[in-house]
């Protein structure tokens, strides 16, 4: 193999095109059965995701060996496997839950009276209920039911198979109204959320690496038959490496139609999946449930920095600095090298509530990008300040 072609072959597999990833592969990778006697613990297999009962669940978190086991096959399901589990009356105690569904829905009420209108990633703005950082919200609104909440076993116990120690709970509440229109099929955070340009700046690896960092989860706060649209799955399908740059296409749009699965859930069951795994809220066509369901987005303790770092002091102090150097000559991408060093580059975590995503996308502008705007339009170093201010309070929970 000559040097060009060595290298064209070795940037193409590490920078994925928007046409990354062939449709036959895929529909390779996901056409798996489901075989029982791989899954010992689970109760049941349900159109091939294994369902385990609660009640085993918390049993065994009593026992080391016992939880480390079930740990142990809920990580090969998440990673190679359906990447889904459906835990039944996975929270013991349904007056909690109800007692929980009240708080959400007092929020809801509140924030439509104070004119706070929730977007919806992934369906249209509006039809639906959503509650943005429903963990602090639901904390500091009744702290006591919120630890009875989450003491549950098997929250922690899904967290950990996948995340291990130190993770970090967020929880959107989900209330898809009667007639409420199903979500497109995607996949979800990090790299789910992002468009192809923004896509094509990760290498690989991240592909590989981005499920591992979140476990998505849902507890149901109300019973959930088909027609009330539980979450639409397609199980296996976290197999696919390229799967975020190509699930928005039309073929696989199509498969996701014909072939996802749906499991009816009762009031107080758990659901958790790779991120990876292609899902959407279903359409509710039923005429009186309000489907609520407390979504989990859970975090691994090392999607962070080693240093406390204050960005934003840094953004405030480079700037003038910067915009001189720009004006001595400093090049557009030198300049973009000393912001990427200085201001924060990740949209997120952020506050939903204020920070809201740019038109057409899910994804609100980083302090980085408005630091790279500011500059391109000549903003004061005062003005700059300003919008930094600004920023840490639109941020900030």
């Amino acid at each position: 193999m000559d040097a060009m072609t060595m290298t064209a072959k070795r940037r193409s597999a590490v920078w994925l095109s928007s046409d990354a990833g062939d449709f036959d592969t895929f529909r390779d990778l996901i056409e798996a059965e489901t075989n029982a006697a791989d899954l010992p613990l689970a109760a049941d297999i349900q159109k091939r995701i294994p369902v385990y009962d609660g009640a085993f669940v918390r049993t065994s978190a009593a026992d080391d060996g016992a939880r480390l086991n079930l740990l142990s096959e809920w990580n090969a399901v998440f990673e190679d496997g359906p990447g889904v589990i459906v835990i039944k009356a996975g929270m013991e105690d349904l007056s909690v839950v109800d007692q929980a569904s009240a708080i959400f829905e007092a929020i809801i009420a509140r924030e439509k009276a104070e004119g706070t209108t929730a977007g919806d990633h992934f369906a249209k703005p509006g039809a639906n209920d959503r509650v943005w950082n429903a963990a602090q919200k639901h904390c500091l609104t009744d702290p006591d039911n919120f630890a009875a909440y989450y003491a549950t076993d098997a929250i922690a116990m899904a967290s950990s198979a996948w995340l291990g120690r130190g993770y970090q709970v967020t929880a959107q509440v989900n209330r898809v109204n009667p007639g409420g229109a199903k979500q497109t099929a995607h996949r979800d955070y990090h790299l789910g959320f992002m468009n192809a340009d923004q896509l094509a700046t990760y290498p690989i690896q991240a592909h590989r690496f981005s499920p591992g960092l979140t476990l998505q989860g849902a507890v149901a706060h109300c019973d959930m038959p088909l027609e009330s649209g539980p979450t639409m799955l397609l199980p296996y399908s976290q197999r696919f490496l390229e799967g975020y740059v190509a699930y928005n296409r039309p073929e696989f749009q199509t498969y996701f139609a014909k072939h996802h699965v749906q499991l009816p859930l009762d009031k107080g069951d758990l659901l958790f999946f790779n991120p990876a795994v292609m899902h959407g809220a279903g359409d509710n066509v039923s005429t009186n449930i309000y489907r609520m369901a407390n979504l989990l987005q859970v975090g691994s303790a090392f999607g962070r920095s080693i240093e406390t770092v204050d960005r934003s002091a840094m953004a405030v102090a480079v700037y003038p600095a910067l915009q001189k150097a720009k004006a001595a000559g400093l090049s557009a991408r030198a300049c973009a090298n000393v912001i990427a060093a200085a201001a924060e580059g990740y949209a997120f975590p952020t506050n939903l509530d204020l920070d809201t995503p740019t038109p057409g996308s899910m994804v609100p502008l980083s302090p980085a990008e408005r630091m790279q705007k500011a500059l391109d339009e000549g903003k004061s170093p005062q003005a700059w300040s300003d919008e930094v201010a600004e920023i840490i309070t639109r941020r900030a929970s």
